[in-house]
C-alpha cells in the first residue's frame, strides 16, 4: 500500500503537514502526491490501469452528462477551527462547486498546492490496495469537512456506495462524523447519486475488481 508514516495521536505535530509532505515530495527519488489523513502520511503505490482507467470512466460520466467543473488530480486542504491542518487530499475525480476564483488561486499559493475543501461538492475515490483509507479515514475526513457527496468503488468488496448527508463530528472529532444516508450496489449494477447527478454506470469496474 505504499509508505506510511503514522503520527502518535493527540500529540503536536511537529511541523504543518504541508510542510512535511512537500520535504517528502523533494526527497524521493521518483515523482509522488503524498496525502495526509487521519494524522497519518500516506504515499500510496502508482495505481493500476484498472483504478486509473474506471476513476476517469466515472469523471467522463459526470462531464458527459453536463456536470459542470468535473474533474482529477488536484489536491485540497481540510482545516480545524483553529486554521490548522488536518487532511491534504487527492480525490480520484471529483465536482466542484465552482470554477476557481482569484481568492482561491491565492488560497492555493499560500497554502502551496492545495485548494480549500470547500469547493468541493463531490468528491470519489476508487480503492486500490489500501481499502481501509477510503472506506474509513477518508469518509470519516470528507464528512467531517461537510462534503455533500462520497461516492465509493469498493474493488476489494466488488460494491459502489453513494454517500450523502454529513453529520458533523461530535467529541471524538474528526472521526465520529459520519454520512447519514447511504446507497450502495454491486458493481455492475448503476449506483444513483442525488439531484443533479446522474446515476453512475459501474461495470467498467467488473474486471478490474482486486
Amino acid at each position: 500500500m505504499g509508505i506510511v508514516f503514522i503520527a502518535t495521536p493527540g500529540t503536536e505535530p511537529l511541523q504543518d503537514p504541508i510542510d512535511l509532505l512537500a520535504t517528502l515530495e523533494e526527497a524521493a527519488a521518483a515523482p509522488m502526491r503524498p496525502e495526509y489523513v487521519a494524522e497519518t502520511v500516506i504515499v500510496p503505490r502508482m495505481p493500476d490501469d484498472g483504478h486509473s482507467h474506471g476513476a476517469c470512466e466515472l469523471s467522463f460520466q459526470l462531464h458527459s452528462a453536463g456536470v459542470v467543473h468535473t474533474g482529477m488530480g488536484n489536491g485540497y486542504r481540510v482545516a480545524d477551527e483553529n486554521g490548522d491542518t488536518t487532511a491534504l487530499l487527492i480525490p480520484d475525480f471529483y465536482v466542484r462547486r465552482r470554477k476557481a476564483t482569484e481568492l482561491d488561486e491565492s488560497y492555493r499559493e499560500t497554502h502551496k498546492g492545495w485548494y480549500p475543501i470547500d469547493m468541493i461538492a463531490l468528491v470519489g475515490e476508487v480503492t486500490s490496495t489500501n481499502h481501509w483509507t477510503d472506506t474509513g479515514p477518508k469518509l470519516h475526513t470528507y464528512a467531517a469537512a461537510g462534503v455533500p457527496v462520497y461516492v465509493l468503488i469498493n474493488r476489494n468488496a466488488k460494491t459502489a456506495h453513494c454517500y450523502t448527508d454529513p453529520i458533523p463530528p461530535g467529541d471524538d472529532a474528526p472521526t465520529g462524523a459520519y454520512y447519514d444516508s447511504e446507497i450502495k450496489v454491486d458493481l455492475g449494477h448503476p449506483l444513483p447519486l442525488p439531484a443533479p447527478y446522474p446515476a453512475l454506470d459501474t461495470a467498467a469496474f467488473l474486471e478490474t475488481a482486486d
